[in-house]
């Protein structure tokens, strides 16, 4: 609980305080861009799995994403990605053989801070800041009596472009790497006799692609 509260009162108190603010075009830059991605989210997983010994095998998954981008002013903004994903889990190479462990969803929410270089339609930009995800609606698979993981905070680095195709209207590319881990705790009472935990890494690669809009 904890560290959920790290991460969302510094997201809280920022995106408060800049709707409080005008959300008009200022200038010659647009304060608010709003994206729609398709993304694909590959884990580059391992794990420390006590007793049995063994790895992890955490699946890919495609799903959308949206995000929220304010601009302070044509250079700086910071983002707050929202998606969700089903990862299939498996213990692989364990004493006891390679161990079904169902699947569970993620939800990521993620603040950058970025820095977006300027000078005509292709835009780059880079991007860092905190994660934080929680784990939900848990299938722990045929072996497994319960699986239990810990709501985690971790920090996730960003690069991309969008590509003006308009004054509003433009495509994205962007990649994230996010360096984040969870303890799971799996109950196999049933079928090892004991329970298990594991210290597990996930550290997804993320890509995306998708439009979005400047207001």
């Amino acid at each position: 609980m904890k560290r959920v509260v790290i991460f969302l009162l510094p997201a809280l108190l920022v995106f408060s305080s800049l709707t409080a603010q005008d959300t008009s075009t200022d200038g010659d830059f647009s304060k608010w861009q709003f994206r729609l991605r398709g993304i694909v989210v590959t884990p580059d997983e391992s794990a420390d799995i006590e007793a049995i010994g063994g790895d992890v095998s955490i699946s890919t998954a495609v799903v959308p994403e949206f995000d929220i981008t304010y601009f302070f002013d044509k250079n700086w903004s910071v983002e707050l990605i929202l998606a969700t994903a089903k990862h299939d889990v498996e213990a692989v190479g364990t004493n006891a053989g390679d161990i079904d462990l169902g699947s569970v969803w993620l939800l990521p929410p993620t603040l950058t801070a970025q820095y977006h270089f300027t000078g005509g339609n292709f835009v780059p930009y880079v991007g860092a800041g905190p994660n934080l995800t929680l784990f939900y609606n848990v299938d722990e698979g045929p072996t497994a009596d319960d699986v239990e993981y810990d709501a985690s905070v971790g920090f996730a680095l960003q690069g991309g472009f969008d590509f003006m195709l308009s004054d509003k209207w433009f495509l994205n590319v962007d990649v994230k790497k996010l360096f984040l881990g969870t303890d799971a705790t799996v109950d196999a009472t049933t079928a090892l006799g004991a329970t298990v935990n594991a210290d597990v890494d996930i550290n997804p690669w993320i890509f995306g692609f998708g439009v979005g809009i400047k207001l």
